[in-house]
């Protein structure tokens, strides 16, 4: 399986602007540009997007180990926060709540830490991921 997106972007770094556009079009010509990505301008940016994949990999990976492990999941939300510091990004954090029905904390907390290691956004990165997870 194979998967895009394209960056199209014009002008000088700073004064320029870009657009986003993924293969399934639910990103269709977002914008972007340095306001988006280093202060508070509309649009969205790199590491915003990183973050999103991180989160939505992650909740995925982390359904299926739950799942796989015979529990019933009501829900998982995970927040991810990219630190990105002298253009470098050095974390990946994630918050995850969740509800699953039965489970222990310490087989969750195991399952959190399986899914951290082994979704394939958080293989691609050379970067420390940590997280926090707690059950409601």
């Amino acid at each position: 399986m194979k998967r895009n997106a394209t960056a199209v972007w014009q002008g000088t770094v700073k004064d320029g602007r870009g657009k986003i556009t993924t293969q399934s079009k639910i990103l269709d010509n977002a914008q972007y540009s340095f306001k988006t990505r280093f202060e508070d301008g509309i649009g969205t940016n790199p590491e915003e997007l990183v973050a999103a994949a991180h989160a939505g990999c992650f909740t995925m990976q982390l359904s299926a180990f739950v799942g796989e492990g015979g529990f019933e999941i009501e829900n998982i939300e995970t927040r991810c926060e990219i630190n990105l510091v002298d253009f470098t990004i050095i974390g990946s954090h994630l918050t995850v709540t969740a509800k699953i029905n039965g489970i222990t904390d310490d087989a969750f907390q195991e399952f959190v830490t399986k899914a951290e290691k082994n979704c394939p956004i958080s293989k691609l990165f050379n970067t420390e991921i940590t997280s926090t997870a707690t059950l409601v």
